[in-house]
């Protein structure tokens, strides 16, 4: 089979199958195959494929046809001009989340310049997506990142060490805060769980079939573990530190009035002009 008929093949059964964006998956699936870039395959058409590389590039698509989401075939995803590694015991990276970084960079910005060296704690790693971009771009930092799931560590530390940053970041496994009792921190950052069970019918279908469901839903309200970083957080920053959470819109004033005791609360919102990241300073 020539290059084109596999692509015209994959791109009409993830159209019947009411794939999003068919094509762009058809394509991403057979570069993956072939470890080229989009291209070869359009400078390439009638190549032919090998029995070898249709049969895996059947078994991908028939993958993503039922749901898989291409992240979890190829087994990456790019975050903040990182390639990362994703299985599906973390959480896909989503573009919304670089929102916290840009809080974070945007608060360091506008502070005065501090001594010593600023301490971060990410909570609820996962692929360790936060704590990277914030070790990419932040030299004089000390940051710990936690989570839960030991598997998701593994994850994380696999995606430092590719990343040559596994000597800037120090990856825990504790629930929240565990373990920080008696430290001082200057940020706290945190993607956690926010979406309510109530609202699970309003998640993708794919999102809620493969991707960890711990990582997504934080109880029937989509606040109880926001609820329960909240005091945590309050009890480990510095004074003057900053805590900044990604939430939603339907969470963002429920949140805000949990951190009403709090000083310079804002929502910030994405391109969407959605309410993303929620700060406020201790």
């Amino acid at each position: 089979m020539q290059l084109k008929q596999a692509l015209a093949s994959a791109i009409t059964r993830l159209t019947a199958e009411h794939v999003p964006s068919p094509r762009m998956n058809a394509e991403l699936l057979l570069m993956f195959t072939l470890s080229c870039d989009r291209a070869y395959l359009y400078a390439h058409p009638e190549r032919e494929l090998t029995g070898d590389e249709q049969s895996r590039y059947e078994a991908y698509f028939a993958e993503r046809a039922r749901g898989v989401p291409a992240q979890y075939i190829t087994g990456h995803q790019e975050f903040w001009g990182m390639d990362l590694i994703v299985t599906p015991v973390v959480l896909i990276p989503r573009p919304e989340t670089e929102h916290v970084i840009e809080t974070v960079l945007d608060l360091i910005r506008q502070a005065p310049t501090p001594t010593g060296r600023l301490r971060i704690a990410d909570i609820g790693t996962g692929s360790g997506a936060i704590a990277l971009a914030l070790a990419k771009e932040l030299s004089n930092v000390e940051i710990v990142a936690t989570d839960i799931s030991a598997a998701a560590l593994e994850i994380a530390r696999a995606n430092a060490s590719r990343h040559q940053l596994d000597d800037r970041v120090q990856f825990r496994e504790a629930d929240l805060l565990a373990g920080f009792e008696n430290s001082s921190v200057d940020f706290i950052v945190s993607n956690p769980p926010y979406v309510g069970e109530s609202e699970e019918d309003q998640v993708q279908l794919e999102v809620r079939k493969f991707e960890p469901r711990p990582a997504i839903f934080a109880g029937p309200t989509g606040l109880e573990v926001i609820a329960r970083l909240i005091p945590q957080a309050r009890a480990v920053l510095r004074p003057g530190g900053w805590l900044i959470i990604e939430i939603s819109g339907t969470i963002a004033e429920h949140a805000k009035k949990l951190l009403r005791d709090w000083n310079e609360v804002v929502i910030r919102l994405d391109l969407q002009f959605i309410a993303r990241v929620i700060q406020a300073r201790k």
